[in-house]
């Protein structure tokens, strides 16, 4: 069990991994694995607590029911998950602003913490305007052999290069 406590997985290991949870996936549900909409059903979910049910009836709400689903209970498990891993592997940090940042930009946990919510808010945008997120589109679009899922991925990985550059 000396695995559960590693720093770094094998990417080989993590990929098959990740390949396996797809195809049970598909199996199980007949649906592509990805996490954005549960980051939309969630914001549903919390406009309802303020607006009662008259959300549902909104075009979108319609299509994605504000409601905890497979794809709620992934995201939910990628966090424990996350979690666990890095109290097992004795790399678990509370921080308000990473050290890559603090190096670059100094400790500014306010900028930081705008920055996040600017970023995650184009994020969500993008992957709304897209119709999927990473996951949705980088690990099931190219699992499927799909063109677009494979031009996502690739813009993924130019959109991240150049701007881990620009920032870094």
């Amino acid at each position: 069990m000396d695995w559960l406590s590693m720093g770094r997985w094998s990417p080989y290991a993590v990929g098959v991994g990740i390949g396996v949870l797809s195809w049970l996936t598909f199996v199980l549900s007949d649906k592509p694995i990805g996490c954005s909409t549960a980051y939309a059903r969630t914001s549903g979910m919390i406009e309802r607590l303020f607006r009662g049910n008259s959300v549902v009836a909104k075009p979108y709400y319609a299509k994605f029911a504000p409601v905890i689903d497979w794809e709620w209970m992934l995201v939910l498990g990628i966090f424990m998950g996350s979690f666990v891993s890095a109290k097992l592997s004795g790399q678990f940090q509370a921080l308000w602003v990473p050290n890559k940042w603090v190096s670059t930009f100094g400790y500014t946990p306010v900028a930081r913490l705008l920055v996040a919510f600017v970023g995650g808010i184009f994020m969500g945008l993008g992957a709304r305007w897209a119709g999927g997120c990473t996951s949705g589109h980088g690990i099931s679009g190219t699992l499927q052999l799909a063109v677009s899922g494979w031009l996502a991925a690739l813009c993924f990985f130019i959109g991240g290069i150049a701007v881990a550059m620009l920032i870094y």
